[in-house]
C-alpha cells in the first residue's frame, strides 16, 4: 500500500509530496522532490524499527544543506574530468561544482527537481523530462526511475531514454546506517563487498585510467570488516579521498542481476544485502557529512553510501567505458536498477 502526504513546498512555492510504501511493519518513503529516499523503516533483531538512511526534516533542509541524502543522481552521477564531454565529435562543457570537474548532475541536477508521479499498487514511478541543453547535455531525455518495495526488498529500477546521442549515469544517494541514523558513526557497520579492483583517482577525485587491485590493501572488502578497521590508513588514494570514496569494479557472471555487497549492523543486528547489473559501485563513507539531520547531527562518516553506477569518467577513458559505456544512442533503452535486501542476522 502507498500512502500520499504533503510534506512541504519548494522555496519557490512548488509542492513536494511524501510517497510511503508499506511493507508488513516495513515501509519506505520517497519524495518527489529528487526522487529521495527520505526514510526506511525496518525492523531490528529485537522487533524494534529502526530507520537506516539518512535525511532532513524539512523541504528548505533538503533545499539547503546539501550532501545528496538520498537522492536520484542525474544526468551523470559522480565525476566527468574537467567537465569535459564529447558526444558525435561536438564537445560540450559541463559545469564544474567539484575542484574543476562535473559532479552529479552539475549545477541543478536531477536531485533538485520535481518529478512527475504514478502509483500502481505498491510501486511508485517517479518521471522527468530534462531538455536538449539541459545542464549543457545533448538530447531531450526522459528518466524513470521506479520504486518497489515488498518482502523487505527495496528495488530501483532505472530508465531513460533519449531522441538524440547522450550520456547517462544513474543512480542513487542514499546514505546508510545499519545501526540506526541517529546512532552516530557508521564505521562499526561490517561490510563485505565482491570486488577485486578499484579505479584510482588523481588529487581531485577523478578517475583518469588504469586500475589498482584491492588485493593486501585497505581497499580490499572481499572477507568482511567494520567500515572504519583500515579506513584512515596510510594509503594514498585513502589520503585524496579523505576515507572511502571510490569505485569499485564488481566481478560479472553471466547473471543480470548479481549479489555485490553486503552489509550489516551489529547494535541492531539488521543486515543489507546489495544487487545490481551494474558494473560498478562507488563506495563513499561520508567523509565530507556535518549536517543537522533528522534527529541528530550527522558528523563526518555517520553513513555509507554504495552508488551503483558505470565507472566514472568513463565518457573519457575508453578503458572504463569497455566496462560499461554511459554513452546512450538516440532510442537506445536505458535500462537498469538497484536492489537493497534486508533481513535480521
Amino acid at each position: 500500500m502507498i500512502t500520499t502526504r504533503e510534506f512541504g513546498r519548494t522555496k519557490d512555492g512548488r509542492k513536494v509530496l511524501a510517497f510511503t510504501i508499506a511493507d508488513g511493519r516495513s515501509s519506505v518513503t520517497v519524495l518527489n522532490l529528487g526522487g529521495i529516499i527520505r526514510r526506511l523503516v525496518v525492523p531490528a533483531a529485537d522487533g524494534r524499527l529502526t530507520d537506516v538512511v539518512l535525511g532532513y526534516k524539512t523541504v528548505k533542509e533538503y533545499e539547503e544543506n546539501g550532501g545528496y541524502l538520498g537522492a536520484v543522481i542525474g544526468r551523470f552521477g559522480n565525476r566527468i574530468g574537467g567537465g569535459k564531454l564529447t558526444v558525435d565529435g561536438i564537445g560540450y562543457d559541463l559545469y564544474q561544482n567539484d575542484r574543476g570537474n562535473h559532479l552529479h548532475g552539475g549545477k541543478a541536477g536531477f536531485n533538485t527537481k520535481i518529478w512527475a508521479y504514478g502509483i500502481a499498487g505498491n510501486t511508485l514511478a517517479l518521471s522527468i523530462i530534462s531538455p536538449d541543453g539541459d545542464e549543457n547535455y545533448p538530447g531531450n531525455l526522459k528518466a524513470t526511475v521506479v520504486y518497489t518495495f515488498r518482502g523487505g526488498v527495496l528495488r530501483i529500477h532505472y530508465l531513460a531514454e533519449s531522441d538524440k546521442k547522450t550520456v547517462v549515469n544513474l543512480t542513487n544517494h542514499a546514505y546508510f546506517n545499519l545501526n540506526g541514523e541517529s546512532s552516530g558513526t557508521a564505521l562499526g557497520n561490517v561490510l563485505q563487498l565482491d570486488s577485486d579492483l578499484i579505479t584510482p583517482t588523481d588529487k581531485t577525485m577523478v578517475p583518469v585510467g588504469g586500475f589498482r587491485q584491492v588485493k593486501g590493501t585497505a581497499f580490499d572488502f572481499n572477507d568482511p570488516k567494520p567500515i572504519g578497521r583500515d579506513i584512515d590508513g596510510d594509503d594514498v588514494d585513502l589520503k585524496r579521498g579523505e576515507g572511502y570514496d571510490h569505485c569499485y569494479v564488481l566481478r560479472r557472471g553471466t547473471e543480470k542481476l548479481v549479489k555485490y555487497a553486503t552489509a550489516y549492523g551489529p547494535k541492531t543486528g539488521i543486515a543489507m544485502d546489495c544487487y545490481t547489473d551494474m558494473p560498478a559501485v562507488q563506495f563513499y563513507a561520508g567523509n565530507g557529512l556535518d549536517q543537522q539531520g533528522k534527529w541528530s547531527k550527522y558528523g563526518k562518516r555517520a553513513g555509507f553510501c554504495l552508488e551503483t553506477q558505470a565507472i566514472p569518467n568513463n565518457v573519457n577513458v575508453p578503458e572504463y567505458a569497455e566496462k560499461g559505456s554511459s554513452y546512450l544512442d538516440a532510442g537506445e533503452k536505458y535500462d537498469f536498477c538497484a536492489e537493497y535486501r534486508f533481513y535480521n542476522k
